[in-house]
C-alpha cells in the first residue's frame, strides 16, 4: 500500500510563497491536485519517476514548480505569487502509470491527508 504524509501549507498573504512536501513509502509518479470549498478536486502539478518530466494546470504554470528528491522518495511543490483563488486544500497523490495519466483522478492510487493552504488578499 502506498503511503503518503504530506507537511506544508498555511495561511499566506497574496503574492506571498509557500512550500508543500510529500513523502512517499516508494517511488511513483506523483503530483497534487486541490480542492476549494464547494469545487471538485482539480489537478495541480505532477512529476514522473525520474523527475525529468513535469505537467502544470495553466491556472499555476509559471507560479508553482514541482520537483522530486528520489533519495528521500519526498515531492516538494513550491508555491510563489499566491493568489487567493489558489486557496485550497492541497492533497499529494501517487500513480503507478505516469506523469501524464495523473491529470486523470482514476489513475491516483494513493491520496495523502491533505494540508490547507489560505491565500489572503
Amino acid at each position: 500500500q502506498v503511503q503518503l504524509v504530506e507537511s506544508g501549507g498555511g495561511l499566506v498573504q497574496a503574492g506571498g510563497s509557500l512550500r508543500l512536501s510529500c513523502a512517499a513509502s516508494g517511488r511513483y509518479a506523483m503530483g497534487w491536485f486541490r480542492q476549494a470549498p464547494g469545487k471538485e478536486r482539480e489537478f495541480v502539478t505532477a512529476i514522473n519517476r525520474s523527475g525529468g518530466i513535469t505537467h502544470y494546470a495553466d491556472s499555476v504554470k509559471g507560479r508553482f514548480t514541482i520537483s522530486r528528491d528520489n533519495a528521500k522518495n519526498t515531492v516538494y511543490l513550491q508555491m510563489n505569487s499566491l493568489k487567493p483563488e489558489d486557496t485550497a486544500v492541497y492533497y499529494c497523490a501517487a500513480s503507478h502509470g505516469t506523469a501524464s495519466d495523473m491529470r486523470r483522478v482514476s489513475q491516483i492510487v494513493s491520496w495523502g491527508q491533505g494540508t490547507q493552504v489560505t491565500v489572503s488578499s
